[in-house]
């Protein structure tokens, strides 16, 4: 196994990339990450487990996360986002040439990994979204929303407390202690993330029906911070091309959840079907 860290400049900033490569690689996974964390998280048992199953993985910490430079919980704009998708499929290119590729989004990363596949022209093989923000599993109070249209508005920049419930992020303690201890993670979040991931979910899941590429949905039933029902919505709203699985009572971080083995088999042989169809087509 080969491991390196990367990074690329893209408007001004300095975006900090790592990649995993089995020396037998079959597909390549893009990984895009969730709000106030960074792909880092995603090392200790995500990476290990695809790579036993030589699927190589690539991934980057998104604009204001991570060791990516910038004004921590903040971005210039959605486009932005999923350019950086865009450029990170140029550089896996570069590094695995001609494999099948595959993009992987968790959480704030599922929603910039379906607005690519539904908005972008693409040659990917498919797509995975885990606990997708979609819609949040809760109501804002009005007064924060009002809010945060205003400063997208005035001072896009500005950056509040994220209000995160840290406990809702996994059933085992010690999953919520490393979270709390890691001292890249944050809380930030200006209105260029909120209110923009609020929009672009209601907009995923009116437009489902133009998805056209296989897409595995995974989401815990007991998820209090994004919505398992938008899931279903959307999976309701696209075509024969989506998978949906529900993870009774599974909390919002299903990898590092107490269903985590059985989350990643499902991803593994979810990936292992669609290489057998491509291969048999």
């Amino acid at each position: 196994m080969i491991y390196k860290e990367f990074d690329f400049i893209f408007r001004n900033t300095f975006f900090y990339g790592q990649y995993w490569q089995s020396p037998f690689t079959k597909a390549v996974v893009l990984l895009v990450h969730g709000m106030g964390e960074h792909s880092g998280r995603y090392a200790n048992f995500v990476v290990p487990k695809l790579l036993e199953n030589n699927v190589s993985v690539i991934t980057y910490d998104q604009y204001g996360h991570g060791k990516t430079q910038g004004k921590k919980g903040h971005n210039p704009g959605f486009d932005a986002l999923l350019d950086c998708v865009e450029i990170m499929l140029m550089q896996a290119k570069d590094i695995f040439n001609n494999v099948p590729y595959f993009l992987y989004g968790h959480s704030m990363g599922g929603n910039v990994v379906l607005n690519y596949i539904l908005r972008r022209k693409n040659d990917l093989i498919g797509a995975i979204a885990t606990s997708p923000f979609l819609r949040l599993a809760f109501t804002p109070p009005k007064w924060q929303l009002i809010l945060g249209k205003l400063l997208q508005k005035i001072a896009p920049a500005t950056t509040i407390p994220s209000g995160l419930e840290v406990k809702a992020i996994s059933r085992d303690h010690m999953e919520v202690q490393k979270y709390l201890n890691d001292p890249l993670v944050h809380d930030k979040i200006s209105p260029n993330y909120s209110i923009t991931m609020i929009n672009t979910g209601e907009w995923l899941i009116k437009n489902a029906k133009k998805l056209n590429k296989p897409l595995l949905l995974l989401h815990g039933t007991g998820d209090r911070l994004t919505s398992f029902k938008a899931s279903q919505e959307f999976y309701k709203n696209s075509n024969s091309n989506a998978s949906l699985k529900l993870f009774e009572k599974g909390y919002h971080e299903l990898h590092n959840d107490i269903c985590k083995e059985e989350m990643i088999e499902t991803i593994v042989q979810w990936i292992k079907t669609q290489l057998k169809a491509k291969n048999n087509s």
